[in-house]
C-alpha cells in the first residue's frame, strides 16, 4: 500500500535523510476529553485512521463530522539504524489544535495552534535502531472555539453560510529526521535587488568554536557564488551572496526563476557536519504612489480568493498534484495570484507557487472568534507562520486579520490591541513586504501599507460608481461609505484594492431545493454570468488608481457555490473567456 502524501513536506529546507510516518495509525475519539484519566496514553487504541487526513474527512477512513473534544493517535515505528550517532527529530507539519506528544511513555512536546509545524527533539528519549511508540493527543474543545484561531471551521454542528467542515487533529505530514548534535535550522532568505545580493540569516543550534557556515548559490550553468562565514562570532551568522550582474536573473510572474542553494555547516577542521538544499528567488516588492511594483515594474494583482478546501481531504489536499492543479486552474482563468484565505497553506503549495510564478498574500486563519477575547496565542501562531514562510518569493504581502469589525470609540478596544500587535509583529519579522492590517472592514493602523475594501455589489454600473471616489482620495470603505468609516482610520493615499468582490452564484448542476448560496441573484444563464464578471472586472481594471483586485472565489466550497470551478475542480466556465476578460492591461500598469 502506498504512503499518502509521501512527498518531502519542507521543500525549501531539504535534508537527504528522512522517514515519512504518514499512513495507518491507531486512533480513538475521546468525546469528553477524559482519555488521560482513563489511560489512553498507555493502551492500544480501538480504531484506525489514515494520516495525514483529519478524522472528519473521507480520506481518513473515519468520516466523523460531529465535535470531537479530543482525539488520540498511536503508532510504533523503527528508527533507521543508519541514523546512528545522530539526534532524531519528530516533526508535525500541522495538528489542530492543542497537541501533546509522548514517545515511549515520555513527554516529548506540546504545541497550540492548528496551522503551523512543530518539532519534538527525541534526544535522551530515543535513538537510531530503536523501536518507538508515538502517542499524540489532539484537543479541539468545542467550548474553546471562540477565542481560538480556526479559520472557516464551523462553530456549530452544521455547515452554514461561509463556515465549513471542521478539522481536528493531524492534518499534515508527520515525519522523522536525523540531525547532528550541532545543526542548521531554517534560514531566512532576503533578496536585495538594489545590490544584487542574497542575504542569508542562518541559525545554528549549540554552535561550537571554529564552526562556520558555507553557502553556495547555483543556476542552470552551475555555481554562481560561494561564501563562508564564522558561525561562532555572531549569535546568528549572516551570509551575503553577491550575484554577478551577468548571472542575476530576477524572479517574476513571467519568469519565475529559482536559484539552487546549498548551505553547509563546517567544523573547526573544515569537515561538513550538516547540510541542506534550498532555493531562492531574487525579487523586490515596492510601492510607487498608488501602485505596487515587483522588480520595479507596476503589476496589477489579478487575485482570486483561494480557501484551500477539498471535498475528500477538507483542509488537506488529497495529493501534491492537487495543489499544482489549483494554481493551474487559477492561471488558466487569467488570475496571476491569490489571497490564501483564512488558512496557512501547507509549504508545498508555496513551493509550487514559487516555481510557477504565482503571487500570493499570506493570511492567518483568524476568523470565527470574538476578537476582544483573543489571546497572545494569535500573535504567537502568526509569528510561527511568518517564520516558516518568510523566504518564499511568491509571497508579495501579508494580512493577519480578515473582516475584523468594531466601531472606533473612546473605549479600550481589544480589536485595536490585537490589530496593532499583529501588524507590528509582522513588520518586525518582515520589513521587506507590504502589510495589510485587516482585509476589509476595520483598518485600525494609521499609515498602514495597503488599504482595501470588500464589495459584493453585483451591478457593474453601481459597483463602478462606488469606487469612483478613489480618484479624489475618497475610496469606498466598508461600513461608512466613502473616506471615513466609523470602523477605520482615515485613508491616507495608500495603494488600494478591492480584496473581495464578485462571488457570483452559479451552479447549473444544483437541484432547486439544494441548500446553496452565492452573492446576489443567480444569473439567468451563463452569458449573463460572463457579462457580469466582465463588467465587475472592467470597473477595476479601468481605474488608474486601483492596484489590483481579488475575485471570490477559486472553487465552490460545500454550500458556497460561487467558484470559478466546482468543488471537485470540474470545469464550470470557458476558461479562455475568463482569461480574455482579465488579461488586458490594467490602467495602473500603463
Amino acid at each position: 500500500m502506498s504512503i499518502p502524501r509521501s512527498e518531502y513536506p519542507r521543500p525549501q529546507f531539504v535534508r537527504d535523510q528522512w522517514l515519512c510516518l504518514n499512513g495507518t495509525w491507531q486512533f480513538e475519539i475521546d468525546y469528553a476529553d477524559t482519555g488521560r484519566e482513563r489511560g489512553l496514553r498507555d493502551v492500544e487504541l480501538k480504531g484506525s485512521i489514515t494520516v495525514p487526513f483529519c478524522p472528519e474527512s473521507p480520506l481518513s477512513g473515519v468520516g466523523h463530522f460531529d465535535f470531537m473534544n479530543a482525539v488520540w493517535y498511536r503508532r510504533t515505528v523503527m528508527i533507521p539504524r543508519q541514523w546512528g550517532g545522530q539526534n532524531v527529530l519528530l516533526h508535525f507539519q500541522a495538528v489542530d489544535h492543542d497537541a501533546t506528544v509522548w514517545v515511549n511513555g515520555t513527554f516529548a512536546g506540546r504545541h497550540r495552534g492548528g496551522f503551523t509545524p512543530f518539532t519534538c527533539d527525541l534526544t535522551g528519549i530515543a535513538q537510531a535502531g530503536q523501536e518507538i511508540t508515538i502517542v499524540v493527543r489532539a484537543r479541539d474543545l468545542k467550548g474553546n472555539m471562540i477565542g481560538q484561531a480556526g479559520g472557516k471551521q464551523c462553530p456549530g454542528y452544521e455547515r452554514s453560510g461561509c463556515m465549513y467542515t471542521r478539522t481536528t487533529g493531524i492534518w499534515q505530514t508527520v515525519w522523522l529526521e536525523p540531525v547532528p548534535a550541532v545543526y542548521l535550522m531554517r534560514p531566512r532568505l532576503t533578496p536585495d535587488m538594489t545590490t544584487g545580493t542574497l542575504r542569508i540569516l542562518q541559525p545554528v543550534t549549540n554552535s561550537r568554536p571554529g564552526t562556520s557556515v558555507r553557502a553556495t548559490l547555483a543556476d542552470d550553468k552551475g555555481a554562481v557564488v560561494t561564501a563562508t562565514v564564522p558561525a561562532d562570532l555572531d549569535f546568528t551568522p549572516t551570509v551575503e551572496l553577491k550575484i554577478p550582474a551577468q548571472r542575476l536573473r530576477p524572479w517574476s510572474i513571467e519568469d519565475p526563476f529559482l536559484y539552487g542553494l546549498t548551505i553547509e555547516l563546517l567544523d573547526s577542521a573544515g569537515a561538513v557536519v550538516d547540510k541542506f538544499d534550498s532555493y531562492a528567488g531574487m525579487r523586490s516588492v515596492t510601492i510607487d504612489g498608488m501602485a505596487v511594483k515587483i522588480n520595479g515594474k507596476k503589476v496589477f494583482q489579478r487575485l482570486v480568493l483561494d480557501q484551500g478546501y477539498y471535498p475528500d481531504g477538507i483542509l488537506t489536499a488529497p495529493s501534491d498534484e492537487a495543489l499544482v492543479k489549483d494554481i493551474e486552474i487559477s492561471q488558466a482563468a487569467g488570475f496571476n495570484g491569490a489571497r490564501l484565505h483564512q488558512k496557512v497553506f501547507e509549504e508545498r503549495f508555496l513551493y509550487h507557487a514559487d516555481r510557477l510564478g504565482y503571487i500570493v498574500w499570506g493570511e492567518f486563519g483568524d476568523w470565527g472568534q470574538d476578537r476582544p477575547r483573543a489571546r497572545a496565542t494569535y500573535i504567537t501562531q502568526w509569528l510561527e507562520a511568518l517564520q516558516r514562510d518568510y523566504s518564499h518569493p511568491s509571497i508579495v504581502g501579508w494580512c493577519p486579520l480578515n473582516e475584523s469589525a468594531e466601531e472606533i470609540t473612546d473605549e479600550i478596544s481589544g480589536t485595536d490591541d490585537l490589530t496593532l500587535g499583529l501588524y507590528y509583529a509582522t513588520k518586525a519579522m518582515d520589513p521587506t513586504r507590504p502589510v495589510l492590517d485587516a482585509s476589509g472592514y476595520s483598518h485600525r493602523v494609521p499609515f498602514v501599507d495597503i488599504y482595501d475594501s470588500h464589495d459584493y455589489d453585483q451591478a457593474p454600473a453601481t459597483f463602478a460608481q462606488r469606487h469612483a471616489g478613489l480618484a479624489k482620495g475618497e475610496p469606498f470603505v466598508n461600513n461608512g461609505g466613502h473616506a471615513h468609516s466609523r470602523w477605520s482610520q482615515p485613508y491616507r493615499g495608500q495603494p488600494y484594492f478591492v480584496s473581495e468582490f464578485g462571488g457570483i452564484w452559479w451552479n447549473p448542476k444544483a437541484a432547486k431545493d439544494e441548500p446553496s448560496w452565492g452573492y446576489g441573484q443567480r444569473p439567468q444563464d451563463v452569458e449573463e454570468f460572463y457579462n457580469r464578471f466582465k463588467g465587475l472586472c472592467d470597473a477595476l481594471l479601468d481605474d488608474p488608481n486601483m492596484m489590483g483586485y481579488c475575485y471570490t472565489q477559486l472553487t465552490d466550497v460545500f454550500q458556497e457555490q460561487n467558484g470559478v470551478v466546482y468543488f471537485d475542480r470540474g470545469e464550470k466556465f470557458d476558461m479562455k473567456k475568463l482569461h480574455a476578460i482579465q488579461s488586458r492591461q490594467a490602467a495602473i500598469e500603463k
